[in-house]
């Protein structure tokens, strides 16, 4: 909700605070930089620092704690943007708030898979992505629900502030609600409150049997686990065990793309772009506002896709789709100004929002809570988490001033050059998870990175033949031991949720 605020924001506190966009005295360039800086800084701390507080909150405060604890930070931050006077209060005000946006995204999606059964983890994780669109989309409706406010006498600028501060709201409903929900077993067993975890498991399956069976489930793994972790380094085994590595690749391809496909400038500064394109203020927002509609309507389908069509398939299908609509956004630059410019914009950011949400939007976060084993899953969460917020920023604090550089054409133009480049990095690196027990993934992830890429570049013109042209083609050789004697899974065994 705060990333699509400050997209109304920016058109009120960017001159009251001597930030002008258009300034004609030299200064245009300067204001560039520091309106992308103030919008950025909370994915600054979320990348550089937040993200990495993850591991200890989580152990000292289990993971209702660190959700209770970071919506308090962001309820309190988000009041606090509301009451600044200058833009480098605002700044520190905004970079405060990353503490409450880091912990939170590394931690809910963890907290989401260690609770959800195995059959729909990928539909339950996915929930973490769906209501951030939603919060994108009621922040757009703040924005024009605040956009007439009057100032009152010693208040100047009571419409930004109010859209500021309304994002705290949802931190609220938060912070009064968690606790009711149940505990991670996972969490309670690896503290060894072995009869909290059952009571815990109790309510989150259908007969006590399950809950038994996922208890002892849990156990056997923290066991294995104890085995594998005495006394090393977690950090650095990210990156020396080959199993490790290769999850670590795959999730942080997932997790850059998700920044460079281009989808968060448009939900920072859409209402910048429709003005660019001679929206008038209000028209701006509220094709923002439809943005922020697909982009959250478009992520229903993914529920359901992400665990029949697999995690793989959806990006490959939809990162050509993006590259094209955003190279059409941009193009449609060149045409004169008038109602075709208009629409012709309007209709190229929405399809790339239709393209994104049942991909890139949903898979990211989903791939990476289940692509790490679980005893390095906190630190992988947390650089996973940790690269995403960096990138967001790069994203946020650059494109004002690659706007103001490449103009829209060429800003558009760069985007999609980035999702051509991410099609072919997930076809190479990036296994398929869906549905698989964790010995499974180990399996999936010991197949090293040379054989996978190989044998994907080999399978890629058939597959075109096969699936485009609906052409008859030979079945390649499988590539894991899992998918030998049965086909491709469509199911995930018992107890593959821990």
């Amino acid at each position: 909700m705060d990333e699509s605020v400050i997209n109304g924001a920016n058109l009120f506190f960017a001159p009251q605070f001597g930030l002008d966009q258009k300034a004609t005295d030299g200064s245009a360039g300067r204001n560039q930089w520091l309106l992308g800086l103030v919008n950025s800084a909370p994915y600054l701390c979320c990348g550089v620092v937040a993200c990495w507080l993850t591991a200890p909150l989580n152990a000292y405060l289990g993971r209702r704690g660190t959700i209770f604890v970071t919506a308090f930070v962001s309820f309190a931050s988000c009041i606090w943007q509301g009451v600044t006077n200058s833009w480098q209060h605002l700044f520190v005000a905004r970079f405060v708030l990353g503490f409450g946006i880091g912990p939170k995204s590394a931690t809910v999606p963890v907290y989401a898979a260690e609770c959800a059964p195995p059959v729909i983890r990928g539909a339950l994780v996915m929930m973490w992505q769906m209501w951030t669109a939603f919060g994108i989309m009621i922040g757009n409706v703040m924005d024009l629900a605040f956009y007439h406010v009057p100032d009152k006498p010693h208040i100047h600028g009571l419409n930004w502030r109010l859209m500021l501060g309304s994002a705290g709201v949802p931190a609220l409903i938060i912070m009064s609600q968690v606790f009711f929900c149940p505990e991670s077993p996972r969490w309670l067993m690896s503290k060894g409150r072995y009869d909290k975890a059952y009571e815990s498991l109790l309510r989150l399956r259908h007969a006590p049997i399950q809950a038994a069976r996922d208890l002892y489930y849990i156990h056997t793994l923290l066991e294995t686990e104890k085995e594998i972790t005495t006394g090393r380094n977690r950090f650095l085994e990210l990156f020396t065990v080959p199993r490790n590595r290769r999850a670590a690749l795959a999730s942080t391809i997932v997790m850059f793309l998700q920044q460079f496909c281009g989808v968060n400038v448009i939900a920072y500064y859409s209402s910048n772009i429709f003005a660019e394109a001679n929206f008038t203020e209000i028209q701006a927002l509220l094709a923002s506002w439809g943005f922020g509609m697909v982009n959250w309507l478009f992520a229903f389908p993914a529920v359901y896709t992400i665990d029949t069509f697999g995690r793989r398939n959806l990006l490959l299908t939809t990162f050509p789709l993006m590259a094209i609509f955003l190279l059409m956004t941009g193009f449609a630059f060149w045409i004169p100004e008038g109602k075709a410019r208009l629409a012709v914009v309007a209709l190229g950011i929405y399809l790339f929002g239709m393209a994104y949400s049942p991909g890139e939007g949903p898979v990211p976060f989903t791939y990476s809570a289940e692509a790490y084993p679980l005893y390095v899953r906190d630190i992988g969460m947390s650089l996973s988490t940790a690269v995403l917020w960096f990138f967001n920023f790069v994203v946020a604090i650059t494109f004002p001033r690659l706007l103001g550089a490449f103009q829209p054409q060429g800003a558009f133009g760069w985007y999609a050059g980035w999702n051509i480049v991410g099609f072919f990095l997930i076809l190479l690196f990036l296994p398929e998870t869906k549905a698989l027990s964790l010995e499974e993934l180990d399996q999936v992830f010991s197949v090293p990175t040379r054989t996978h890429a190989a044998y994907q570049l080999k399978a890629l013109p058939r597959n075109i033949k096969k699936y485009i042209f609906r052409m008859k083609v030979k079945d390649m050789p499988p590539l894991y031991e899992h998918e030998g004697a049965i086909g491709e899974k469509t199911y995930a065994p018992p107890g593959a949720g821990h």
